[in-house]
Parts: C-alpha cells; sequence; structure tokens
C-alpha cells in the first residue's frame, strides 16, 4: 500500500526524473479544480473562473493543454503564461504536480505596463 501523502497546501514539484512507472489506476483518477483566470487569459477564455476535472498526477505541461482543449484561444500566450497552484508558482514544464480535489489554480499572463 502506497502510505506516502504529500503535505497539504503544498504543489508538489518533480526534478524532471522519470520514477517507476505509477500504477495505471492512479494515473487515470481525476479530480475537480478550480481554475482561475486573469487579465489576458480571462479575456481568451471568456470567464474568470470554471471548475475542471483533471487527472491529479499530472506535469504543469498537461495542465495546460487540458486548459487549451477546452479554451483553445488560450493556446496564443502559452510562452508567456505561469500558473500558480495552491498559491504557489509554477512554470509550463515536466514539473510534476499533484492535485488535491478543490486546488486553485490561476492562469496568469504577463501583465503589461511602463
Amino acid at each position: 500500500a502506497d502510505r506516502h501523502r504529500e503535505k497539504p497546501g503544498k504543489a508538489v514539484l518533480g526534478s524532471g526524473f522519470v520514477g517507476r512507472p505509477r500504477a495505471p489506476e492512479r494515473c487515470l483518477f481525476r479530480g475537480q479544480v478550480s481554475v482561475l483566470y486573469f487579465a489576458r487569459s480571462a479575456e481568451l477564455a471568456g470567464l474568470r473562473c470554471e471548475t475542471l476535472s483533471v487527472p491529479r498526477e499530472i506535469t504543469s505541461l498537461q495542465l495546460w493543454e487540458e486548459i487549451v482543449k477546452v479554451h483553445p484561444r488560450l493556446a496564443v500566450i502559452r510562452d508567456q503564461v505561469i500558473f500558480a497552484v495552491r498559491q504557489e508558482y509554477v512554470l509550463l514544464g515536466d514539473q510534476l504536480l499533484v492535485l488535491q480535489p478543490g486546488d486553485e489554480v490561476a492562469i496568469i499572463p504577463p501583465i503589461s505596463g511602463g
């Protein structure tokens, strides 16, 4: 039995190391997360927040791809966007996120200004 639990309130970021394959049932488990859209991402998505069903264990890039499937117009900001998962910044890439039901994922595009 897997007794390893993540600390609540902390994003779990992988180092890029690929270890032992996970059991398929863990990979397929989906949970509801709140996605918050700010600035340009809210304009492109057409809303400020929603609840999405996503795999509990997912890389930040895969999570972005799941969101873009729902809102294809967001693809134009891919190279500038960052996430905040449970209020911690996460760059798009191969970082593993272990999401809990009800977690907040914020989509934060660059803020223009002078």
